[in-house]
């Protein structure tokens, strides 16, 4: 695996290696001194075109960890503002040094282009491109989902026989692309609910069913229910009538928690939460939400990205 680009292309395997890496990975956050020399002498660097707090200090304290030096970018105070293109601004960092480029951009794709277009001999990771995918937070996400279920002992364990319903604003999700995919090639079954204005065309051919009756979907305790944020900066229109519409109809409102209150049904959101919209501050404050632990989760799965794509590379 010589980068992290999509979920949609990451093979059984290799997927099952990170989920089983990041176990190991995280039984360093339990130690008094919280650091791995495994990747010490390199250079992560975070390359954001968009705006990020858990997913870029999350791979800051993943790199930090395994020892890695890391450069921060934010291409609002960059000469990216003076019009540099992305390919000058990634070989510049690379003659820096860098040995990674995680990557956030506003532009579907954009990780591709650079991993497949020759600017940069660096591992890339793609932490998130547009509408298109985000892969470390679905691998995240699976790993906490595997973790709630077999505990400890979750090495070696997919995600078989398991239902994940995911909720909202699919059309504009690239976390719910990368979760698709991920969960699918690890045996679990997907059900997508929203707005039918917020699927996106072609979901048929996606490896999921589309069932538009969320109390039906609830009412049959999936393990898990997948919010997602509704994403109005990337709407230009009306995808619904009101935000208290849409609450109504497809956010977990307080009426919709009771329903799966104290069962094994998980809450998942990847964040950030926005209460009282697509989840109520109650659903959000339950022990069944595992938004922190996501979030906790978050750093152990990317050292393991980190250490898989960097370490014994040629060169590295």
């Amino acid at each position: 695996m010589r980068h992290l680009l999509a979920t949609r292309d990451l093979s059984y395997d290799n997927a099952m290696a990170i989920l089983d890496t990041a176990q190991e990975m995280a039984s360093v956050s339990d130690r008094s001194i919280k650091k791995l020399p495994t990747l010490r002498g390199q250079t992560v660097v975070n390359l954001f075109f968009e705006d990020s707090t858990r997913t870029r200090t999350s791979f800051e304290a993943a790199a930090k960890r395994l020892s890695a030096d890391v450069l921060n970018f934010a291409a609002k105070t960059s000469s990216v503002s003076k019009g540099e293109s992305l390919k000058d601004t990634v070989q510049t960092l690379e003659a820096i040094g860098g040995d990674a480029i995680v990557m956030r951009h506003w532009a579907s794709g954009a990780a591709q282009q650079l991993a497949n277009f020759g600017w940069s001999s660096s591992a890339v990771i793609n932490a998130g491109d547009g509408t298109h995918e985000h892969p470390t937070q679905a691998l995240l996400d699976a790993f906490t989902l595997r973790h709630r279920l077999h505990g400890q002992h979750s090495t070696g364990k997919d995600l078989s026989g398991t239902h994940v319903v995911v909720v909202g604003d699919i059309l504009h999700s690239r976390v719910a692309r990368s979760n698709v995919w991920l969960l699918h090639t690890l045996g679990a079954k997907v059900t997508l609910s929203g707005p039918p204005t917020l699927m996106p065309v072609g979901v048929k051919t996606w490896p999921v069913d589309v069932n538009y009756d969320l109390d039906g979907l609830l009412a049959q305790r999936p393990d898990a229910i997948m919010m997602l944020r509704v994403q109005a900066e990337r709407m230009a229109g009306a995808f619904f009538p009101s935000t208290a519409e849409y609450t109504r109809g497809w956010g977990l409102t307080n009426d919709r928690y009771k329903t799966i209150a104290g069962t094994p049904t998980l809450i998942m959101h990847p964040g950030p939460m926005n209460r009282g919209l697509e989840i109520s501050a109650t659903a959000a404050d339950s022990t069944q939400n595992t938004a922190l632990e996501q979030v906790a989760n978050g750093v152990s799965v990317r050292m393991a990205v980190l250490y898989l794509l960097l370490a014994g590379q040629p060169g590295h």
